[in-house]
């Protein structure tokens, strides 16, 4: 079975959460694998920008590394990104085949992010560095298998309370459990994050000093929010022994982080932290194309972004995670900010943003111009 026909019977998300299908696909297949050291990336926001800046830092100054990311937008092969390039067609569909050999009776149980995350460890294999990138845990999550020299920790925030909890240290408990050496930390928003490393025992620093990645960003014309995630990035390199130059890392910025399309900026940010950072960039208001997922805290984001918002369209969108639009324009009604049907675009200042299915869908509506 071709391997977008196979990923196609598996949801990609689940309501029940088995800890153990992962590890036990991995005991199995562990002495078939040939991992480079691995980075793992852990955190609630800014993980793909980091992550895709330690690997330009790491391309930079002239390793050969791999860069496991999701979700993607419009590819797949977004996912897998290899000194320089996503992975291409044909080697996923040789991966596939050889991982369906060495999973065997495994490979239909695993969900679609964990056999996605071992098509990564197979790519891999050779390189000098794999950086590893989260999804929406840590200590349970499919890419903490693997053993790590290194973790990056980015802000941690509220978000995915169904599955992480309502307080901010279980939060932080999960996602700093997967420490397994060392820690490097972005600065945190919530202070509890430094008592929870604590309390577990971690080695860890804290990136404070921010400054040059800040000039950095404004000399490339990219918000300053960018900064905690390079100056991390680059800290991260250099534990590893890696120097580049952060003007030309900042270069491998990752597409829809508040990338500007002539009139129109596209973010597939989609929680409160987001919001606040996007709030304080924006230099005028904006009309907000939006939508969002039923988990989402969408009423605070909208609340957030209020003092910037000219009025909010709503973009149609086909999915059973989005929330009843109706209770969207209830929050919309509650907040006092006036709401429509997305039909396109005009000649204000647009926002697009709400999460990677929104840009997704968005792509279609973009002038010839802006396409993504």
């Amino acid at each position: 079975m071709k391997l977008q026909e196979f990923l196609a019977q598996k949801p990609l998300f689940y309501k029940k959460f088995d800890p153990l299908r992962m590890r036990r696909a991995y005991q199995k297949i562990a002495h078939r694998l040939k991992l480079p050291p691995i980075v793992h990336i852990v955190g609630t926001n800014g993980k793909g920008s980091t992550g895709r800046f330690l690997a330009g830092a790491l391309k930079e100054a002239g390793a050969r590394v791999g860069h496991y990311t999701s979700p993607h937008i419009f590819s797949f092969n977004e996912r897998i990104w290899i000194d320089g390039e996503d992975i291409g067609n044909d080697t996923l569909e040789l991966l596939h085949q050889k991982l369906l050999q060495l999973l065997d009776d495994e490979a239909k149980e695993l969900s679609y992010f964990e056999y996605t995350t071992f098509l990564a460890a197979l790519a891999f294999e050779g390189l000098d560095i794999a950086i590893m990138e989260a999804g929406l845990g840590g200590e349970f999550d499919a890419t903490a298998v693997f053993e790590t020299d290194l973790t990056l920790v980015t802000p941690i925030d509220y978000d995915h309370k169904d599955f992480l909890g309502e307080r901010i240290e279980a939060i932080a408990m999960t996602k700093l459990k997967a420490v397994q050496k060392e820690a490097l930390l972005a600065p945190q928003p919530h202070p509890q994050v430094y008592e929870v490393a604590k309390e577990l025992g971690i080695s860890f620093e804290v990136i404070e000093d921010v400054e040059e990645a800040k000039r950095v960003c404004e000399e490339a014309k990219i918000p300053d929010f960018f900064a905690p995630n390079l100056a991390l990035a680059l800290a991260g390199a250099k534990k590893l022994g890696f120097m580049a130059d952060p003007k030309r890392v900042v270069s491998y910025r990752m597409p829809a982080r508040f990338e500007r399309r002539g009139n129109i900026i596209l973010d597939v940010g989609h929680n409160p932290l987001s919001a606040k950072a996007i709030k304080e960039v924006l230099d005028k208001r904006v009309v907000l194309v939006y939508n969002s997922y039923e988990d989402k805290e969408y009423e605070e984001v909208l609340k957030i972004l209020k003092p910037k918002i000219e009025r909010v369209e709503i973009l149609p969108i086909k999915n059973n995670r989005i929330v009843d639009p109706t209770k969207l324009f209830e929050v919309l009604d509650r907040l006092d900010i006036e709401g429509r049907w997305f039909e396109g675009f005009g000649k204000q200042e647009y926002l697009v943003y709400g999460s990677f299915s929104v840009i997704e869908e968005i792509a279609k509506w973009l002038p010839d111009s802006t396409n993504i």
